[in-house]
């Protein structure tokens, strides 16, 4: 069942995707050689903390979770995949960093991800970043009225 959301709706939806992505930009600006990943949870904690959002991360526990995650932001570096746990490795040059963030604020959640290098990226990581940017935005494209999640999904995965 589809529900038709209002302009008072998409507006909170809105704001609660702008924090997130104040978030990810305050993180991404902090990220540099020797910088702890438990430093980008603190800058991006600040960022929820200003806007009065909330994490749906911090303290989230699955069943099978032995503890609740610690932090409002996953951060996973080179071949971690996603859903890192910040810890206390300091970043090095050309680390390839994912930062995921959240935000629950006026009953909406926000909930995105950035990926970038630390300085100079390598050939690699840079080919990595631009085709999930390119993928995305052929994905936003191809979800238009009348379209369906497979006909999105058959656009990201032609760029892949």
């Amino acid at each position: 069942m589809m529900e038709i959301k209002t302009n008072e709706s998409l507006a909170a939806m809105r704001e609660a995707g702008r924090v997130v992505a104040r978030a990810l930009a305050a993180a991404r600006e902090k990220a540099a050689p020797g910088v702890r990943p438990t430093e980008l949870d603190r800058v991006a904690r600040e960022v929820l903390d200003a806007a009065g959002a909330a994490s749906p991360f911090l303290g989230y526990r699955p069943e099978w979770a032995p503890v609740p995650f610690p932090a409002v932001v996953c951060v996973s570096v080179n071949d971690a995949i996603v859903h890192g746990v910040p810890d206390d490795t300091p970043l090095a040059p050309g680390d390839l960093v994912s930062v995921d963030c959240g935000a629950l604020l006026g009953g909406w959640a926000g909930d995105a991800a950035v990926s970038f290098t630390v300085g100079p990226a390598r050939p690699e990581d840079a080919r990595l970043i631009a085709t999930a940017e390119e993928a995305l935005e052929a994905g936003m494209a191809a979800a238009v009225v009348g379209n369906r999640i497979g006909d999105v999904a058959h656009a990201i995965g032609r760029v892949c």
